[in-house]
Formats: C-alpha cells, structure tokens, sequence
C-alpha cells in the first residue's frame, strides 16, 4: 500500500521560512505529478504549487516568488520551501501524488497526505 507522509510544519513568525517534505512510501513506479494544496481557516482546498517528472513547476500567484517547490523522482519525494511567510499563509498543507503507479501495476491513481499544520503568527 501507498502511502504520502508530510513533515516539517509548525509555527512561524511572519517573514519567517519554513521547508515542508513529503516522501510517497510504499511501491511506487513512478508519479506523473506531486504537488501542494493548503486550505486555511473557513477556505476550500487551493493549490499552492505541483512539478512534473520533468521538473516543469506551476505555482499559485499569491506563493509566487516565494515558495519553491522540488522534487526527486528517484526518491518518489517533494519539498516545498517557504520563504517571507505571511499570515495568510496559515494553512493545513496536503501534499498530493497525481498519477501514481504502483509497481507491478498498470493502474495510475490519485494520492493524498493527511496534511501538515502551518502556522504564521507574531
């Protein structure tokens, strides 16, 4: 069985920085596209930021500039480094796993974490 495990939240003071890490465990061959969504306070899901297996990256405005996302393919990982956090920020971050392949299989499907709690407050 597949799993997302996220590390690396917790509480920061605005201006501050933060790197979140999601590694895919279990038999994965091989994941199309892994990314980051977050979802504030009273908000939906948004997407923060994805990179494909040939390392093409797309980001939402408001992280731009910002955030970085970056992944290893070999290692099935994905890190989001934070940087000038604001208190809009705060946020649970979901690292995703889109068209995951599981070895041995021909079937891809769609991955979540459980999240990570972010916090940006003075």
């Amino acid at each position: 069985q597949v799993y997302l495990v996220e590390s690396g939240g917790g509480l920061v003071q605005p201006g501050g920085s933060l790197r979140l890490s999601c590694a895919a465990s279990g038999p994965v061959y091989r994941i199309e596209l892994m990314g980051w969504y977050r979802q504030g306070p009273g908000k939906q899901r948004e997407l923060v930021a994805t990179a494909t297996e040939g390392g093409i990256t797309n980001y939402a405005d408001s992280v731009r500039g910002r955030f970085t996302i970056s992944r290893d393919i070999f290692k099935n990982t994905v890190e989001l480094q934070m940087n000038s956090l604001k208190p809009d920020d705060t946020a649970v971050y979901y690292c995703s796993a889109n068209g995951l392949q599981i070895r041995g299989s021909g079937l891809a499907d769609d991955y979540w974490g459980r999240g990570t709690q972010v916090t940006v407050s003075p």
